[in-house]
This record gives C-alpha cells, sequence and structure tokens, in this order.
C-alpha cells in the first residue's frame, strides 16, 4: 500500500477538485437556461476559464509557451479542448434531466473505464500502470454504485426531479417539482 504524505495531499487536492465537478455542471446548466441554449454556456463557462487562467499564469510569471513544437505533437494532443466541450454541453444539457447525483456517477464511471485502459497500456504518453485485483474491484464498486444509483433509486417527482421531454432537437426540459410543468429550456436548434 502506497500511502505517503504527498500521496495523501494529492489524494485531497484531487477529491476536492472532483468535488467541484457538480457545482460546475450545476452552474453551468442554470447559464444555459439563463442564456437559452446549453452552447451559449458552454461558450461563456470556457471564456470565464480564460479569464480566471491568464492572471493565474501572469502571477506565477509561467514562461511563454514554446510554440515552435506545435506542428509536431501528434493530433490527439488537441482532443482536451473537444473532450471539454463535450463535456461542459453534456453537463449542461443532462443534469437538468438526471440530476447532479445520477450524472456525475456516470461520468464517474465513464472516467474509471478509461482510466483503467489509459493506465494499461499507457495511451497518450502516460506511465504504464497495469491492472490489478485493487484497480478492478475498485471499479467493479464505481460500476455497481453507478447501477444502484440509476436504476435502485426511486425518482419522485415531488422531490425536484427533473423530467425531460424531447420535441425534435433539444426543444424542451420541463421542471416536474411543481404540479404545472414550466419550461426552464427551450432551445432552439
Amino acid at each position: 500500500m502506497n500511502l505517503s504524505l504527498t500521496g495523501i495531499s494529492f489524494a485531497i487536492i484531487a477529491l476536492v477538485a472532483g468535488a467541484l465537478v457538480p457545482l460546475q455542471a450545476a452552474s453551468n446548466a442554470e447559464l444555459g437556461r439563463a442564456l437559452g441554449h446549453p452552447l451559449w454556456a458552454t461558450v461563456v463557462s470556457l471564456l470565464v476559464s480564460v479569464l480566471i487562467v491568464i492572471p493565474v499564469i501572469l502571477s506565477m510569471r509561467v514562461p511563454t509557451p514554446i510554440l515552435s513544437e506545435i506542428g509536431q505533437l501528434p493530433m490527439w494532443v488537441w482532443f482536451g479542448g473537444i473532450a471539454g466541450v463535450i463535456y461542459i454541453t453534456s453537463a449542461l444539457i443532462l443534469v437538468p434531466r438526471l440530476g447532479a447525483t445520477r450524472f456525475i456517477v456516470c461520468v464517474i464511471a465513464g472516467q474509471m473505464l478509461i482510466s483503467l485502459i489509459l493506465d494499461q497500456y499507457g495511451f497518450m504518453n502516460l506511465p504504464v500502470k497495469q491492472i490489478n485485483a485493487g484497480r478492478l474491484v475498485g471499479v467493479t464498486f464505481v460500476l455497481l454504485g453507478m447501477i444502484m444509483v440509476l436504476w435502485l433509486t426511486p425518482s419522485s417527482p415531488n422531490s425536484g426531479d427533473v423530467k425531460a421531454s424531447i420535441t425534435g432537437d433539444l426543444n424542451t426540459i420541463e421542471s416536474a417539482s411543481t404540479s404545472s410543468a414550466k419550461s426552464i429550456y427551450h432551445f432552439e436548434s
């Protein structure tokens, strides 16, 4: 077992970062509702990220990027930006429909499955970390947890769950928390 002080510190930082993800999803969902479409909320969210990271870069006196290397990088290095847009937009659309817990448990399960593959084969220049019994059992528990959250937890229309009605291309999401459903999104595609 590897439980050094540094390892524990890194785990706590990762735990805090993970705790921010549902807050990000919920705030972006509200932003999408307010702006009228999830794609506008994606743009605003990414712009806020840029506005936050630039002062951090300046205050830390980070050296300028080595742009001469960009042309020699593999194509998959750009996937981070693509994945960010997909994740943020998915969260905007799905959190009001599934709820934060159901959405995040699926996100975590997806992350765990792909992480096992990345580690096992060292894809994307990551160091190889073989799948072992502990990792396999842990990921199995995550998947079982996802199944429990999705299928064994009853949803109640009176508890604030959100009911989605899709007409055409992501047109309407209705809130089921009140007796008369009110539209919280209306998307025109």
